[in-house]
C-alpha cells in the first residue's frame, strides 16, 4: 500500500541536518546577508529543513534566493548568461538555450520511482528500490554543486489558493531551470508558508547538472521518491529531465489524486481551452494526448486559452466540475510551427511583444532562431546544438543533420497568446463540461466519438494509443498510453482506472454539469481507408469542427447516430459545421470515408487492449464489462453489414 513519507527521507537523512538550530547554522554559512534574510522569511520548519539538507548534500559555493521580484529574476538571467547556459538573441528578451546533443528529451531509459517493497507501481514504469536509490544518491551527489550557486525558488502548481494547487520548492543548480520555471510557473514565495499549511504539504525538487558533459549523461539519472514527495536529477539540462516542478510533481499530483484525493480530484495530462459556440457561449474543454499527438494545436483552436499541457481537475461545492493549470506558460515543441497554421505563436517569435526561450535549434548570424517546419527560407549556415552547422552536413553515419532537433523547444508565458484568459489565474477554476482523448491511430478510430456514459468514456481513455515521438529518448514504434498520462502514473494502472471511475461516477457531480467524455483522432490515412499513401485525411484546421460539433452535443443543439462504440455525427451537422467554422465544403464522400467503422481493426484493438491489461494488477472489473459490450455490439454489426459499416447502416440499424 502506497504511504506517504514511508521509509528513510534520502535527502535529510544525507543531509544529516535535524533541527531549527542546525537548520539556522547551515544558512548563515551558506548565504550572504541578503539571502539569509530572505531564507528567514519562510517559517515552514518541513521546508528550511529540505532546503538546509539540500545545501549540505550538495555543498554549493553559494545559495541564492529567489523571491520572484524583478531583480532577483534579472540576477538569474544575468547568472545563465554568464555561464553561457543561455546566449541572447537579436529580439529583446529572446534567448537560446542547447542541451547536450545526446539529451535533447525525457531519458525515460534512467528514469525511476523510489519506491518501498510493499509498494505497487505501473507497470509500464521503472522502480529502483529505496536502499539502491539512496546510494545513488550519496555516491554522485553529494558535492555535486561545488563551485556553483545554488537557487531556490518556490512556486505554486496553480493559482495561489485554489482547491487543487499544491506549493513546490525548485532549487537548482541551472540558471537556465529557474529562468524556465520562473516563464512557467507562479512565484509564491510571499505566500509558501500559507499554501504549505492549507494544503498540508509541499513538493521538493532538487538538481544539479554537475559538469555537464557528455561523457557524465549515461549516468544521469531522475528519481521520483514518492513517499516523501522529492525529486532528484543529475547530470543532465533537458527541462523535461530538471525542471522537475513540472512532469515530477505532476506525477505526485496524480498520487495525491489517486490515494488520498479518490473520487474528488484528477490529476491529468490535458489541455484545458474554451470552444465559443452559438451567441458566443464558451464551453471549456479538458483534453488528454501523448506528445506528438495535437494536444498543443487543439489548446490553440480555444478562443479561451488555458492550458496546453496539464490540468487539476476537482468537482466543486456547487456540483461542477472544475479545472486550473498548474502551469502559466508553455514549453512546447516548435518544430512544424509555421505561418500557415499557427500564425499567432509565429507573430510572437518574431517579434518583441514576449520573453521566449528557445532550445535547441539553429541560430544564423543575425542571431535569428530557424526550426525545422517553420514554412520560411531556411537558413544555409549557423550554429546548432551540433556545433558549426552548413546546409549538407552530415553525422558520423553520414545522414543529413537537420537544422534543428526534432523535440526542440520554445518556453513562453501564456499571458503572451492572442487568446490568452484571464481565467488561468482564477483559483475557482473553470466549469469543464467536455473531456477529450486523443491518440495516433492510423487505421481504426474515426475523427470524433462520443462516450455513451461516462464508464465507456474512462475506456476511451484507458484505451489510447499512441506511436512514440522525440519526447523519449531511445524509444520506437507504436504503444499504449492510457489516458496519455501513462508515463506519469506512478502507481498501479489498475488505481489509477478506479479512481478515474470513482471521479466520473460521483454522486458529488449535479445532473447539470455531467460532462461528455470523447474520443479524437487526427491521424487516419488515405490508405486505411479505401486510398492509398499515408497521408492524412483531414486538414490540422478540421479540429475546429470536430470540437465544435462536441459544443454543440454537449448543449444538445446537434444530434448524433448511436453505434456500439459511442456516438457519431451526424453528415448534416459536420456539413454545416465545415462551412460556418472553417469555410470548407464537406462532401458525404469524405464522410463515409472518415466515419465508417472497421469492425475488425476495433476488434482487434479491443483484443489488444483486453490481453494488455489482464496483466495488470486491481484492474476494475468495469472495463472488460465494456470491452464485451462493444464486441458483442460490433459482431453483430458485422454478421448483418459485414467488415465495413457506413455511417447510413448504422442510422438503419435498430439491432
Amino acid at each position: 500500500m502506497f504511504e506517504l513519507k514511508k521509509g528513510i527521507d534520502i535527502l535529510n537523512d544525507i543531509g544529516g541536518v535535524k533541527d531549527a538550530e542546525a537548520v539556522e547554522k547551515v544558512f548563515r554559512n551558506s548565504m550572504d546577508n541578503n539571502n539569509f534574510q530572505k531564507i528567514q522569511r519562510i517559517k515552514n520548519e518541513d521546508a528550511r529543513l529540505k532546503i538546509a539538507n539540500a545545501i549540505r548534500m550538495g555543498q554549493p559555493d553559494d545559495v541564492f534566493v529567489n523571491t520572484g521580484t524583478p531583480e532577483d529574476k534579472r540576477f538569474i538571467i544575468d547568472l545563465s548568461l554568464k555561464k553561457g547556459e543561455e546566449s541572447r538573441l537579436a529580439i529583446k528578451d529572446h534567448t537560446i538555450h542547447y542541451d547536450l546533443a545526446d539529451e535533447q528529451a525525457r531519458i525515460i531509459d534512467r528514469t525511476y520511482y523510489i519506491a518501498n517493497d510493499d509498494e505497487r507501481v505501473s507497470a509500464l514504469a521503472q522502480r529502483i528500490s529505496r536502499d539502491d536509490a539512496y546510494q545513488y544518491v550519496k555516491e554522485n551527489m553529494v558535492g555535486i554543486m561545488k563551485g556553483m550557486t545554488f537557487i531556490v525558488g518556490f512556486y505554486s502548481r496553480g493559482p495561489v489558493g485554489a482547491e487543487a494547487a499544491v506549493p513546490a520548492i525548485e532549487a537548482t543548480t541551472s540558471a537556465y531551470v529557474s529562468h524556465s520555471a520562473e516563464i512557467l510557473y507562479r512565484n509564491c514565495f510571499n505566500d509558501f508558508d500559507d499554501e504549505a499549511e492549507r494544503v498540508g504539504h509541499f513538493f521538493t525538487n532538487v538538481h544539479s547538472e554537475g559538469s555537464n558533459r557528455p561523457e557524465d549523461l549515461p549516468n544521469a539519472r531522475v528519481f521520483m521518491d514518492r513517499a516523501h514527495q522529492t525529486t532528484y536529477s543529475t547530470f543532465c539540462t533537458y527541462a523535461g529531465n530538471t525542471l522537475l516542478i513540472k512532469k515530477g510533481n505532476h506525477r505526485f499530483a496524480v498520487d495525491r489524486a489517486t490515494y488520498y484525493r479518490r473520487g474528488k480530484e484528477i490529476s491529468e495530462h490535458m489541455f484545458i481551452t474554451g470552444i465559443k459556440g452559438p451567441d458566443g457561449r464558451i464551453t471549456f474543454f479538458a483534453g488528454a494526448a501523448p506528445s506528438g499527438c495535437g494536444k498543443t494545436t487543439t489548446a490553440m483552436t480555444g478562443d479561451e486559452f488555458v492550458s496546453d499541457d496539464l490540468a487539476q481537475i476537482w468537482i466543486a461545492e456547487d456540483g461542477s466540475i472544475r479545472s486550473i493549470n498548474p502551469e502559466n506558460g508553455i514549453f512546447g515543441i516548435i518544430r512544424d510551427v509555421s505561418w500557415d497554421d499557427d500564425p499567432m505563436m509565429l507573430k510572437l517569435f518574431r517579434n518583441e511583444k514576449a520573453e521566449i526561450i528557445f532550445s535547441n535549434v539553429l541560430i544564423d548570424e543575425n542571431k535569428t532562431p530557424h526550426w525545422e517546419g517553420s514554412g520560411e527560407e531556411p537558413s544555409k549556415k549557423g550554429f546548432n546544438l551540433h556545433g558549426q552547422w552548413e546546409e549538407g552536413k552530415t553525422d558520423k553515419n553520414n545522414k543529413p543533420v537537420p537544422i534543428s532537433h526534432p523535440n526542440a523547444r520554445f518556453t513562453i508565458s501564456c499571458v503572451a497568446l492572442d487568446n490568452y484568459s484571464d481565467k488561468i489565474e482564477d483559483p475557482a477554476g473553470v466549469v469543464t463540461k467536455v473531456f477529450t482523448y486523443s491518440g495516433r491511430d492510423s487505421d481504426t478510430m474515426p475523427p470524433v466519438w462520443v462516450a455513451k456514459n461516462l464508464d465507456h468514456g474512462v475506456v476511451i481513455g484507458a484505451s489510447l494509443i499512441s506511436q512514440a515521438t522525440a519526447t523519449e529518448v531511445g524509444a520506437t514504434g507504436v504503444k499504449r498510453s492510457p489516458w496519455a498520462n501513462q508515463p506519469f502514473i506512478p502507481g498501479g494502472l489498475g488505481d489509477y482506472m478506479h479512481a478515474q471511475f470513482e471521479f466520473f461516477n460521483s454522486d458529488k457531480i449535479k445532473d447539470e454539469y455531467r460532462p461528455i467524455l470523447a474520443g479524437l483522432n487526427y491521424f487516419l490515412t488515405q490508405g486505411a481507408r479505401g486510398g492509398e499513401g499515408d497521408q492524412l485525411m483531414g486538414e490540422k484546421k478540421d479540429v475546429h469542427v470536430w470540437m465544435g460539433w462536441l459544443e454543440r452535443l454537449v448543449h444538445n443543439d446537434v444530434s448524433s447516430i448511436a453505434t456500439p462504440i459511442g456516438l457519431l455525427p451526424k453528415y448534416e451537422d459536420l456539413k454545416e459545421l465545415f462551412k460556418s467554422l472553417v469555410d470548407k465544403e464537406y462532401d458525404r464522400e469524405m464522410y463515409n470515408r472518415q466515419f465508417s467503422l472497421y469492425i475488425d481493426n476495433i476488434i482487434n484493438r479491443i483484443d489488444l487492449q483486453s490481453d494488455a491489461y489482464k496483466k495488470d494488477e486491481n484492474v476494475p472489473d468495469r472495463l472488460f464489462e465494456i470491452y464485451g459490450e462493444q464486441k458483442k455490439g460490433l459482431f453483430a454489426l458485422k454478421e448483418k453489414y459485414g467488415s465495413i459499416v457506413t455511417p447510413e447502416q448504422l442510422e438503419q440499424n435498430k439491432g
